[in-house]
């Protein structure tokens, strides 16, 4: 009989209201006197519509049996399936999936894809697995999520500690259960297996589409501006490349290993060979070392924030130099921390617009999987930015009629979209 090793915690308290949730749900009530939805409406989106609570059992390399909490929610799906991202991480929980979520809900309608918000997750330490335990944990966490996952119900995406192998493992385990290969169950594959091009870089790369677009709104050329780039992974670490490839001027990024710092600038290229060498920047001699948090205060013209939640707090919000502030991570400002930008006249490029680039592209991934037929880069470049322009030519244009913060033009218009397509629907009277 197999030895069962303590691996994670279990499943500890199952209710949404965790700090993250409740940080969504009071953005959500921020919004609402401006979205001028009925009270039904307001009272069906504060929560999520299901919810698959599950615990994946799995052979460790050890011969121990290691048993991992495991958590799909679905926030909506009137408009279309839900949409979301999968997680490995320690701190996943059924509120944080639930936070997410909602967000994704938002972001979903405000680019106005045909997709609702999901978000899921495994509680487990991915740099402590093998890929052999990676590839089963994976394998029987699909297994687990067959009741509620499909091409037109729910379809998984890349998240954090998550990639091109895990969307290819989770495709042919859901495969296998049908019988014949089915490349739209997921996004983010390898192209080899029906992935799509341009989608490793879709969200850094719409991260600065969304900067160079507030900067033409605000009369300032990007090439001028000088940059801090919070995350150096596939969202900051693309960002930072294309900032430098547009001539802006990156002064500081950070990874795990802490920051770097050069006031005249630093050679991103020379950043991403390094940390491809080594595995992260820790070593790195480029620039000036500094902590993650001097990273944040440092001044500068925009600060990129493109690793986890709560980066931007109440504490730190009045110490932050930056002239603007750029999402490309979910939920990294806290409410006090917005409310403290915008009395400082700091603009907040919000994550529901902001790093939206990474669900476009995977929306554009799904469509030409179920027809089976391929865009080129460029094709999906263009589309991207026309999408991108779209919703934040909205975003904007509300925010500024409505004299409120732009995180609150995007919640409204997204609320707006997702509440129309509930009436229309006769989902209530």
């Amino acid at each position: 009989m197999a030895e069962v090793q303590e691996v994670s915690p279990g499943h500890g308290e199952l209710e949404w209201e965790t700090p993250l949730y409740r940080t969504a749900l009071a953005q959500f009530e921020q919004a609402l006197p401006h979205a001028d939805v009925e009270d039904f409406v307001a009272e069906r989106l504060r929560y999520p519509e299901r919810a698959l609570v599950v615990s994946v059992p799995v052979h460790l390399d050890s011969g121990r049996l290691g048993v991992f909490p495991g958590y799909r929610v679905q926030h909506s799906t009137v408009l279309g399936p839900s949409k979301g991202g999968v997680r490995y991480d320690m701190e996943v929980t059924l509120g944080e999936c639930a936070a997410l979520a909602m967000w994704m809900t938002w972001k979903c309608a405000l680019l106005r894809l045909p997709y609702g918000g999901a978000k899921g997750g495994l509680r487990c330490s991915p740099k402590d697995l093998s890929p052999a335990e990676l590839q089963k944990l994976t394998r029987r966490f699909t297994a687990e999520l067959l009741p509620i996952i499909g091409p037109q119900a729910d379809i998984p995406a890349p998240d954090m500690a998550t990639n091109e192998q895990t969307m290819a493992w989770m495709m042919d385990t859901y495969s296998m259960q049908r019988g014949y290969a089915v490349p739209e169950i997921v996004t983010g594959k390898p192209i080899s297996i029906g992935g799509s091009v341009f989608r490793h870089e879709a969200t850094g790369v719409g991260v600065v589409m969304v900067i160079a677009s507030a900067c033409d709104r605000l009369g300032s050329v990007l090439a001028e501006q000088r940059c801090v780039v919070q995350g150096f992974g596939n969202v900051g670490g693309v960002a930072a490349a294309e900032l430098h490839a547009l001539g802006a001027t990156v002064v500081a990024v950070s990874d795990v290993s802490g920051g770097l710092y050069a006031p005249a600038g630093l050679d991103v290229q020379a950043l991403h060979a390094y940390a491809d060498e080594h595995g992260s920047l820790e070593g790195c001699r480029a620039g000036s070392r500094l902590t993650n948090d001097e990273l944040l205060e440092l001044d500068c013209d925009i600060l990129v924030l493109a690793a986890r939640e709560d980066q931007i707090t109440a504490e730190n919000a009045p110490r932050v130099s930056a002239r603007m502030i750029a999402e490309g991570a979910n939920g990294p400002t806290s409410l006090e921390a917005d409310a403290i930008l915008w009395e400082r006249g700091i603009p907040v490029l919000p994550d529901v617009l902001t790093n939206a680039g990474g669900v476009t592209v995977s929306y554009f991934e799904w469509v030409q999987d179920l027809g089976r037929l391929f865009w080129t880069r460029d094709e999906i470049r263009a589309k991207l930015a026309e999408k991108l322009s779209n919703a934040f030519d909205r975003v904007w244009d509300l925010a500024d009629e409505r004299t409120m913060p732009l995180r609150t033009g995007a919640l409204v218009a997204g609320i707006r979209e997702v509440s129309d397509a509930l009436q229309a629907r006769g989902i209530f009277p």
